[in-house]
């Protein structure tokens, strides 16, 4: 290992011993420090919670600072192209300019055209939208490629993986970033490799179906592996990759806290405004009191969560923007294999939560309000292994249970209360937990949501932070 990696990495933090270790690895196979290529293509194994962000900033950074690459490309989950912009933002210790494309393909199209800015020049842009983009893309010519999340392109025949080939055969270097690129089956490895370095796998799926698996089942149409072959499989696998699972990771903290910022749709997000708007206005006409401001509180946060309860009583969905992040939250634990906690605290919320577990067809358990068999649920969530995801309404399921199957949480949205959600919190970090706990709150950007959070987590009352705001003639919703 090269001495004092920690200085070689260009970013504003302590990196801890398994980042440095990947950092090590990526720069090596891209011969950053000694010239020579081993592969144009590094694969980043590493779980959910690791901090794979940060390591690949750091690369980024390091080869810029080297000469060896100056654009950027990263192709990433919808959900998590702000996360790129915020860990730039924190941890990049180099000059770069950061642009996300959004908006229509033809306006997408306008801001590649017309990109800016000095230093290292970053393209950060959905995975939905790169095939469509495909040619515009390639034009753009990035020196490195980023596939984040890169379980998005198992299915080799896919219209999104088919474009991430393309672009990333025109690309000098390639990285790609997942918790693990075999999800259900090894055949999952073929497109993730194919875009990764075509010298490993090749790049005929047939041939490699034809090498590594038998024809079996149904008229011979279901691939068996070839356990035989599982040796010379994994050897090629890894001769590229660094894998690292959060419980091999003895340096990391008990708890890592991450917040993922989400975008309300344009509509709902002109909607929250109006009523934060109103709520301000509609405060100097009464009393300020506690259960006043946090009554309209409620409203605001019901929208975040996207739902609104309009004067008939009638709930309606205003946006699907958090639902959308879980999803991508979730798919992704899925392919690590690995348990899932989520807690919400409206209705509404709790039954968008579980339809979305029904689509995508993964078995879950739940305790929320009504549910009887409490028990029977928590039991089946920790022993199942069938029983993938936990539901729970913050409420009713932040007591007297134990959720250790699980080491990771998604707070959906939050309970205002301090002891409700340190207690939420204490389910998976507890007696029994073998991994170090990592939380995930979904926050929409410019709301309230960040105020609630930011003021749970300093353990301060919210109320009076509210009622303290406005009495010092700010509006106490703005975040």
């Amino acid at each position: 290992m090269i001495e004092n990696i920690e200085l070689m990495m260009p970013i504003k933090a302590t990196p801890y011993e398994h980042q440095k270790k990947a950092f090590t690895f990526a720069c090596d196979k891209f011969g950053v420090f000694d010239g020579c290529i081993k592969s144009r293509g590094t694969a980043l194994l590493m779980e959910m919670g690791t901090g794979k962000t940060i390591v690949s900033i750091a690369v980024a950074g390091c080869m810029y600072q080297y000469g060896k690459v100056n654009r950027v490309l990263v192709v990433a989950p919808l959900s998590i192209l702000g996360v790129w912009q915020e860990e730039f933002e924190k941890f990049a210790d180099f000059p770069y300019s950061l642009t996300i494309l959004s908006g229509t393909v033809a306006k997408k199209k306008e801001q590649l055209k017309n990109l800016k800015g000095n230093g290292l020049q970053v393209v950060v842009v959905n995975y939905e939208s790169a095939w469509r983009l495909e040619e515009d893309l390639k034009a753009y010519n990035a020196d490195l490629v980023i596939a984040d999340e890169a379980h998005k392109l198992k299915e080799n025949r896919s219209k999104q993986s088919q474009g991430m080939h393309h672009i990333g055969d025109k690309a000098r270097y390639k990285l790609l970033l997942t918790g693990t690129v075999i999800t259900n089956r090894e055949l999952d490895v073929f497109s993730q490799y194919r875009f990764l370095n075509p010298q490993i796998f090749g790049t005929s799926f047939y041939a490699f179906r034809n090498q590594y698996f038998d024809m079996g089942g149904y008229c011979n149409h279901t691939p068996i592996f070839r356990k035989w072959m599982c040796d010379d499989f994994l050897q090629k696998l890894h001769s590229i990759a660094f894998r690292v699972t959060k419980a091999e990771c003895l340096d990391l903290p008990s708890v890592t806290e991450e917040v993922r910022q989400v975008d309300l749709e344009p509509k709902a997000a002109k909607l929250y405004d109006n009523i934060e708007d109103e709520s301000y206005a509609e405060l100097g006409k009464a009393e300020v009191t506690t259960a006043n401001i946090l009554t309209r509180l409620l409203r605001l946060s019901q929208i975040t969560g996207g739902h609104l309860t309009d004067d008939d009583g009638v709930v309606n969905t205003v946006s699907s923007a958090k639902l959308d992040a879980l999803s991508d939250i979730i798919d992704t634990a899925m392919a690590e294999n690995k348990k899932i906690v989520v807690m919400a605290r409206f209705v509404p919320e709790m039954d968008d939560i579980q339809e979305l577990l029904e689509k995508k067809k993964i078995c879950y358990a739940v305790v929320r309000g009504g549910v009887k068999d409490r028990e029977s649920e928590i039991h089946r969530f920790q022993y199942d292994d069938k029983c993938r995801v936990f539901v729970g309404q913050i409420a009713a399921a932040g007591l007297g249970i134990t959720l250790t199957a699980a080491s990771t949480m998604v707070f959906y949205s939050l309970d205002y209360n301090m002891s409700n959600f340190e207690q939420a919190k204490a389910r998976i970090h507890r007696a029994g937990q073998k991994e170090n706990c990592h939380y995930i709150y979904l926050v929409c950007r410019n709301t309230i949501d960040r105020k609630v959070l930011y003021a749970l987590r300093k353990k301060m009352n919210l109320a009076k932070i509210l009622v303290d705001d406005y009495r010092k003639g700010n509006n106490p919703f703005k975040n």
